[in-house]
């Protein structure tokens, strides 16, 4: 009897099935027919309901506590108010530079952060560098360089060596290094932490001109350019933005954000005459050599002065991650790679490579 009721219902659905794959392929040919004629075939009024019910475009929030390095933004002021809103909208409502800044801030920061720190400079300067120069080594139409965007003269100033072969504005650490002197300078000079980062766009002589000249003490109730008026808001901005992305609807997963490159470094003493040469001995080429490297502008480093240089490798392989976009870390270094990285290397001028126990 079962088995009756059991075929009987199996028949059935056969049946059934039938027509329901049946209409689910009307109902797709329909849908597509509406996909490509939907628009051509509205009337005027039909379609700008149909845009106002499904476009939204929403303001963004105003922080009621925003701060730069400790120091409260009066947002209460209108001016300051809606000059900081005109940032947020832009950078809320340019979602792909402000996506990308947020992912490279995850592989930069950690680099830049600690280097603040040892310096006294409140971690918010590290903004700064995110909105000179996006966190790329862009070179601007008046020579400013690397992270920080200094020119040559200021470069040389704070201890960076700039030259044919080597121009450390595009060394991370060290052009942060250089910047932290500035505003520990500057910091000296006006005992306000937004004066300094205003002055990085100005000067401290043209900060410290306008004070005088307009009878104020802070950046707040200062008149200047457009640009340097804009600089600090772009700054707090993107502070904002990163900080909370979720709140003004960036919603990035761990996995989306670019990973902290893992290096191992060397100690060279010498000249290359070679770096194509000296990548390959080192089992990476050239253009890996240069992209850990960009300090490093010409294909050979003569070093008259016998100076020491350290240059960064990849520490295992470059491919960090997997087929599905997942970050699982550089390789692990194999024993010869921890025993190399206990010696100090030095290049002789024909690009051998020696090896000689540290003293």
């Amino acid at each position: 009897m079962f088995q009756k009721i059991f075929l009987k219902a199996q028949s059935l659905f056969l049946v059934c099935k039938k027509y329901l794959v049946a209409f689910a392929l009307i109902v797709v040919l329909v849908s597509v027919v509406k996909l490509f004629s939907y628009s051509h075939s509205k009337t005027d009024t039909a379609y700008q309901d149909l845009f106002h019910s499904n476009y939204k475009v929403y303001d963004v929030p105003i922080p009621q506590d925003l701060s730069f390095a400790d120091e409260k933004v009066p947002t209460t002021d209108f001016m300051v108010r809606e000059a900081l809103e005109k940032e947020l909208l832009i950078n809320t409502y340019w979602p792909s530079q402000t996506l990308l800044l947020e992912k490279r801030a995850n592989r930069w920061f950690s680099i830049i952060e600690p280097i603040l720190k040892v310096h006294n400079i409140p971690d918010d300067f590290k903004y700064i560098a995110l909105v000179e120069s996006q966190l790329t080594n862009a070179v601007s139409p008046q020579g400013a360089v690397g992270f920080w965007q200094m020119i040559s003269p200021t470069a040389k100033g704070y201890g960076l060596e700039v030259s044919d072969e080597v121009d450390e504005r595009y060394h991370v650490a060290k052009s942060t290094e250089a910047a932290c002197k500035y505003f520990a300078e500057a910091y000296a000079q006006f005992k306000d932490w937004t004066l300094v980062a205003a002055s990085y766009n100005l000067g401290i002589t043209g900060i410290q001109a306008q004070l005088d000249k307009q009878k104020v003490k802070t950046f707040y109730d200062l008149l200047l350019t457009d640009e340097t008026s804009r600089y600090i808001f772009r700054i707090l901005s993107i502070k904002e933005i990163i900080s909370r992305p979720k709140l003004y609807g960036f919603l990035l997963r761990k996995k989306d954000l670019f990973p902290p490159i893992l290096t191992k470094k060397i100690t060279i003493d010498s000249a290359i005459t070679n770096l194509a040469e000296f990548a390959l001995a080192f089992k990476i080429n050239y253009k890996i050599l240069k992209l850990y490297n960009p300090w490093l502008r010409s294909n050979a480093l003569s070093n008259p002065e016998k100076k020491k240089y350290t240059i960064e490798l990849p520490q295992g392989s470059v491919n960090i991650y997997d087929i599905d976009g997942n970050y699982y870390g550089s390789n692990k270094l194999s024993p010869m790679d921890s025993i190399n990285l206990m010696f100090n290397f030095t290049i002789s001028s024909d690009t051998t490579i020696t090896t000689s126990p540290p003293k």
